[in-house]
């Protein structure tokens, strides 16, 4: 049975932030991640995707994480083909074109810059490499796909599709051989059925190594909402309990399994974290 690690894909969310969770005098930003990682051992960073990581942010995480905690960092927007502002970018990178090869050399270097010192204290869980709707199956996406392997062949990489095509029944096994083929994780995801969006909950293991499950909630405006929509969920212990034999399954197959919820609406994420993680084993280990 593999490492079962829960947690949620973002301690320093707005709605987290503001809703209570950290008591006072632990909402600094240093007091934050102690007290988050004080009672789950894993987290994804999730700004990340918004702008590039910093060397300095990520040795500051390892200082103020316990031996043993895991951050799943999640791609830069630009590096997974996903619309990005010249504002997201460092101050001396605004100038260019955002088409340019040589800008792109220069993000891939700096986001791996910024990885090292979490990589180096063994704290690096995995690269989360989230592609936009639009990122569909075909010859194309496949170079694309081992082009990012390449770049990325010093770090566990994860790979999370939005477009269902993906994962269609007729389709599912030729997707699931790519990944397997570049030694990447598929990222199962639980999200609302029945829209054209839906993403089908299947849970491939494509990698031993890791397996990595997110859950985005079940609100009908997936992938069409704002933000805030898209991700407001309350889970239930029956919507959890559902999954269960599908996160032991991929437990027994992979060494460790990653769990992180993303139904950012104030606490939800981390009471639904805490309740999966009680779900799966009452006496508190959840290896």
């Amino acid at each position: 049975m593999g490492e079962t690690l829960i947690g949620t894909c973002s301690w320093t969310d707005k709605a987290l932030v503001g809703s209570g969770w950290y008591p006072p005098g632990r909402r600094d930003p240093e007091g934050r991640l102690r007290h988050y990682a004080e009672r789950f051992p894993v987290v994804e960073v999730d700004a990340g995707y918004y702008a590039l990581p910093s060397e300095r942010n990520s040795a500051l995480w390892t200082e103020r994480t316990p031996p043993g905690f895991r951050f799943d960092v999640k791609a830069f927007s630009l590096l997974t083909g996903h619309p990005t502002r010249k504002a997201a970018l460092p101050a001396d990178l605004r100038g260019h074109d955002l088409r340019d090869p040589e800008l792109l050399d220069e993000v891939w270097h700096r986001f791996g810059a910024a990885l090292r010192p979490l990589a180096e204290a063994g704290r690096l869980g995995a690269v989360l490499f989230q592609f936009p709707p639009g990122f569909v199956p075909g010859a194309r996406a496949e170079t694309v796909l081992h082009h990012i392997r390449k770049r990325a062949h010093r770090w566990p990489v994860a790979v999370e599709f939005r477009h269902p095509d993906w994962w269609r029944e007729d389709r599912r096994e030729r997707t699931a051989a790519l990944l397997r083929d570049l030694d990447a994780t598929a990222v199962a995801v639980d999200t609302a059925q029945g829209l054209p969006t839906s993403m089908p909950p299947v849970t491939p293991v494509t990698s031993s190594g890791l397996g990595v499950v997110r859950f985005h909630g079940r609100n009908p405006a997936w992938g069409t909402g704002s933000k805030e929509d898209r991700f407001r969920h309350t889970y239930t212990r029956e919507e959890l309990r559902a999954w269960l034999p599908r996160l032991r399954s991929l437990a027994e197959r992979v060494d460790h399994l990653h769990v992180l919820f993303n139904n950012c609406c104030g606490d939800a994420a981390v009471r639904a974290a805490e309740t999966l993680r009680d779900m799966l084993d009452p006496d508190g280990d959840t290896r």
